[in-house]
Parts: structure tokens; sequence; C-alpha cells
């Protein structure tokens, strides 16, 4: 019991990381954005692709993927024309996973 609230008391001082993973879940609580990720997983994928898969307008997906960006849960790569996008960080890509197996039906490792 004394090593848990010891591991509590090391979380509440990580206030900037919580912070971040804070808004790093606002910004993917969005059902768009939601399947972006899902689409995206553990690819780079460019942005036409996503446009593609996701079924919407290609300025509606930017608008998306800025915000995924801004907030730290995407990345992204410039191609001669071509932008593409990937997710940033191995924490969020291992939440990701999870998210896309319980809500999007794609099973762990594809």
């Amino acid at each position: 019991m004394k090593r848990e609230s010891h591991d509590i008391f090391e979380l509440i001082g990580r206030q900037e990381q919580i912070d971040q993973a804070a808004r790093a879940i606002k910004a993917m609580a969005h059902p768009l954005r939601l399947k972006i990720l899902c689409v995206l997983g553990n690819a780079e994928v460019s942005v036409q692709d996503i446009v593609d898969a996701v079924g919407t307008s290609q300025s509606n997906i930017s608008q998306h993927l800025a915000i995924l960006r801004e907030k730290g849960v995407l990345k992204a790569r410039k191609a001669a024309n071509r932008v593409y996008y990937r997710v940033g960080d191995q924490r969020t890509l291992a939440l990701i996973g999870m998210m896309r197996e319980v809500f999007c039906g794609i099973p762990s490792g594809k």
C-alpha cells in the first residue's frame, strides 16, 4: 500500500506530462479525428489517402490534421507535393492501437 501512495505522489509531480496527455486526449475526442487515427494506426499516410479513406473534403481533413499536429498527436513530413502524417509518440501510438481495436474493430498489429 505504501508503494502505491508513493507512485501517486510521483504522478502529481508530473503535471506537465499530465497536461500534455489531457490536451492530446481532448484533441482525439472528436469522431472525425478518431476516424483519422484509425486510418493512420502505426503507418505513415498521405493526406489524400486519409481523405479517400475517411470520405470528407480535403479542407476538412486538413483542419483536423492541423489540430492533431498542434496538440502533439501527429507529426507531418512533406515529400514533393504530398504531406504524410504519422502518430508522433510511441505512448500515443499504444493508446491509438487500443482505440483502433476497441472502437474501430481493427485487431492490434494491423
